[in-house]
């Protein structure tokens, strides 16, 4: 196969296995067509008030400051008067939007939604502000209008201040939540001179949404132990308050009012949120008003967090629930029908009504359930031929409704098992499929490094053409008469190819067989061994990052194993030293640092430092820092091609750009990384001698720009090998050096002050990106030096291939929101990283190679 051709199937092939798992992990739970169940009875509340304190931590509400007394004083009196409290317990990703869904439309994050929006979930879903007769709602333009918009009629009506202002250098962003609290009372007094405004809010079923953004936004800025934080919480306490009394005193003080405070998300101390920290998973509940719990007393109870004592709260009842759980609440407090897609289950102990209320409301909530389960079966009924079992599991639940009302949660609980075992149905099958054209394409992957690079056999044998084509027809009826989507045609019928290409190579895989045979077989086993230990580091450094350290400790003694530091002791002192200095960085905490400024600048130009001082100050960004921010990013290209000095001057260019995006010891890490890189360049020199290689170039006059085909100089060895697994380890380490999956998620904005302070998901989110790629960018452009000047052909991908199929394996599809996307993450991360190297491999050759220049003027001399 041609390489060109060879790329582009590889591509295709690499393409079609990383979007096997969005369609088989990564397809949305969501189903449509369900009948809205709704409660008989007449709710208790005419009309409900929710107020959501974006990143409001449960223990910043509930503890009492250094004075022993409680920063929301009226909240406090509530839960210990009045209503009723506990934790609202959310699920990974800790982010507004997916916790806004959990809150309003009972269900979890869409993991379809990951890579399709932030400020707008990509599918449609109902919520308590769709079955509402009116919803109002105030406050931030990235979560009002998902709701709105996914609202069936006109009866939704959002009221949003600019984007502009959700500035982290903001003087206080407390000023968001006081235009909420504003605008709802100008809103509650021009509704008196509204006679059309005035009978809606008269009618029954109506929510009122007050979303506030100034605790998150002073807590990503200040951190939420700061007093900018601290004193947001009493406004908005002070908010609460006021707001709770105009809306008693606008409808006579009639009791059919009902109150719901909580969060979306919680914080870390160090001003992010995103990933799994308690800080972030724990956010307060509290409900007051009509049809709700008085304050229950206790003499005793139990939590793990062990909470109660230091908030003074133990002989409080606590009422724990899931963030899903909340939608019903609200949905039975004022009779509208429970959210169709909502998983949440009632949480009756907040519920003062009576018996036969709280028995039908649970039975509600257990058919919608149901009703869910239904639809999504005979989904899967009309594409697969199912067995008989599955009409009794149908039949059971039915039976479960006709019983008593207290079985409703046990077919709660037994209509979601339904639905998850319906909607990973074909999960089965599909990553069979998967995982055998895995092994397949990298069977063939290296037969063809071997036929390319070695002399071994090169002939083809013939095959039964058509067996291969008879299995294909096979596989497409039983599709077929399944109704099967035709993306799983292509994951079906991978294999045939895939294995048709292996079995041509008959002949080879004997010789190989052969030669494999005669070597000494300690010799053999030892490699093997190397081989497999290599692909464990780099698997093992995906969950725990100090494998990293090891693998670069064992790097250290390299030159030792090898005898390089007999021609080279100076070069093979220094590769030591660097790989040991390396090895600290994946030791070093990923998230919970504190900025760590003056670190940063004893490393770079005074931008960085004045502009957390300016921001520290509340005086803004400086427009002229953010210019020079903005400007470094455009200074790649303008050094001459020879080796020293355009890697040089890459690494002058990005250093200055990652300098401008750290808080903290990591930008010591591009610096540490480079000096090891570049004494790999001069090392993998001095290792050319070993298989007697005369070809060796001199590195301070080589040129990136000569052109020459480095396939035809050598045949592979397994010094290649080594190589190659070196690079993979390199750029494993460049990503986990300094971060991980969870770093990413808790992504502290900090770290992009000194190009902008008003929240730009998008904007910040490249920038971060641009971030982790540096490193990335720096490995590259050194292997491409090593391939080069070593004439190495680089087929680095087969380790990445191996890695991946390795983390296929791992993908879990039970456990925890967070155990089952890290896993998924892992493998699209691995997976990735096998085109992500491809990518890199063009662009350092860009970088390496091409040099912008200014266009000179001819002079025109006069006679």
């Amino acid at each position: 196969m041609d390489i060109p051709v060879f790329i582009l199937a590889g591509l295709l092939v690499h393409c079609v296995f990383l979007v096997s798992i969005f369609d088989i992990y990564f397809s949305s739970p969501l189903v449509h067509g369900m009948t809205p169940q709704q409660t008989s009875l007449p709710p208790p509340a005419k009309r409900l008030v929710l107020f959501v304190a974006d990143g409001l931590r449960a223990d910043s509400l509930y503890e009492l400051d250094s004075n022993g007394t409680a920063r929301a004083p009226y909240l406090r009196s509530v839960l210990e008067n009045n209503g009723s409290w506990g934790i609202s317990h959310t699920r990974v990703p800790t982010e507004s939007r997916p916790g806004h869904v959990a809150l309003i439309a009972g269900f979890y994050e869409d993991v379809s939604a990951v890579a399709k929006g932030w400020k707008e979930n990509p599918v449609e879903f109902d919520s308590v502000f769709n079955e509402s007769k009116y919803t109002w709602s105030w406050g931030s333009p990235d979560i009002l209008p998902m709701f709105a918009k996914g609202a069936t009629g006109d009866h939704v009506y959002t009221f949003c201040y600019a984007a502009e202002s959700e500035d982290f250098g903001a003087e206080d962003a407390a000023k968001l939540d006081m235009w909420v609290f504003d605008h709802v009372k100008s809103f509650f007094n021009s509704s008196r001179n509204n006679q059309t405004l005035f009978s809606a809010l008269n009618e029954e079923k109506v929510v009122l949404f007050l979303h506030l953004l100034g605790i998150d936004t002073n807590g990503h800025a200040h951190r939420p132990n700061s007093r900018e934080y601290q004193e947001n919480i009493k406004q908005v306490d002070e908010g609460v308050k006021e707001i709770a009394s105009l809306i008693d005193n606008f409808y006579g003080n009639d009791g059919k009012t009902a109150f719901i405070l909580t969060s979306d998300h919680g914080m870390t101390d160090w001003g992010s949120h995103g990933a799994g920290h308690p800080s972030e998973t724990l956010t307060p509940l509290i409900v007051w008003g009509a049809g709700v719990n008085y304050p229950q007393k206790v003499t005793t109870q139990f939590f793990e967090d062990n909470f109660l004592k230091e908030w003074k709260l133990e002989n409080l009842k606590r009422l724990d629930v899931n963030q899903a759980d909340i939608a019903p609440l609200m949905a039975s407090l004022i009779g509208v029908p429970f959210p169709l897609n909502s998983v949440g289950t009632l949480p009756l102990e907040y519920l003062n009504t009576s018996a036969l209320f709280k028995a039908e409301s649970m039975f509600t909530n257990a058919v919608q359930i149901l009703e869910q389960f239904k639809v999504k079966m005979m989904s899967v009924k009309t594409m697969y031929i199912l067995p008989d079992c599955v009409s009794y599991h149908f039949m059971l639940l039915e039976y479960f409704v006709c019983l008593q009302v207290s079985l409703c949660k046990t077919l709660i609980n037994l209509a979601l098992e339904g639905l998850s075992y319906y909607h990973t149905y074909d999960r089965l099958f599909l990553g069979l499929s998967i995982a055998v054209s895995f092994v397949g394409w990298t069977t063939y992957v290296i037969l063809v490094i071997i036929k390319a690079h070695t002399n071994l056999t090169k002939t083809k044998s013939t095959v039964l053409f058509y067996g291969f084509a008879s299995a294909g027809m096979i596989i497409t009826f039983f599709l077929l008469i399944q109704t099967c989507p035709w993306t799983y045609y292509i994951y079906c019928l991978l294999p045939v190819p895939v294995w048709y290409a292996v079995v041509k190579e008959i002949p080879v895989i004997q010789d190989l067989a052969t030669n494999v045979l005669s070597l000494h077989i300690g010799q053999s086993a030892g490699f093997l061994l190397v081989c497999i230990l290599g692909i464990e580091i780099l698997v093992f450094s995906f969950f725990y990052r100090s494998a990293l350290t090891v693998g670069l400790l064992v790097f250290a003694g390299w030159p030792v194993i090898t005898q390089l530091w007999i021609q080279a002791k100076t070069k093979a002192l220094i590769w030591t030293l660097l790989c040991v200095l390396l090895a600290i960085f994946p030791l070093m905490p990923v998230v919970g640092r504190e900025p760590n400024i003056p670190l940063v600048v004893a490393l770079s130009t005074y931008v960085v430092g004045s502009t957390h001082n300016s921001l520290k100050i509340k005086q803004g960004l400086p427009v002229m820092n953010q210019i020079i921010s903005w400007m470094t990013l455009a200074l790649l290209l303008l050094s001459p091609t020879f080796l020293f000095e355009r890697l040089f001057s890459i690494l002058l260019s990005l250093m200055s750009t990652y300098l401008l995006l750290s808080t903290g010891y990591e930008a010591l890490f591009p610096l540490a990384l480079f000096g090891l890189m570049f004494v790999w360049i001069n090392m993998e020199q001095e290792a050319l001698q070993h298989y007697g290689l005369s070809l060796k170039p001199k590195l301070a006059v080589f040129n990136f720009t000569c052109t020459m085909d480095i396939t035809q100089f050598r045949q592979l060895h397994l010094d290649d090998v080594r190589r190659s697994f070196f690079f993979v380890f390199f750029i494993v380490t460049a990503f986990f050096g300094t971060g991980n999956i969870a770093s990413i998620n808790s992504f502290d904005p900090a770290s992009v002050y000194c190009f902008l302070t008003v929240f730009s998901p998008f904007m910040m989110g490249g920038l971060l990106l641009l971030k982790v790629a540096i490193p990335f960018v720096l490995v590259s452009c050194a292997f491409e030096a090593v391939q080069v000047t070593t004439q190495l052909s680089s087929k680095r991908y087969i380790t990445c291939c191996i890695s991946a199929l390795h983390f296929f394996f791992l993908v879990k599809d039970y456990g925890s929101w967070l155990d089952i996307g890290t896993s998924i993450s892992h493998y699209v991360l691995v997976m990735s990283l096998t085109i992500f190297m491809m990518v890199m491999n063009g662009l350092a050759q860009l970088l390496t190679t091409r040099r912008l220049g200014l266009p000179r003027r001819n002079k025109h001399h006069s006679m």
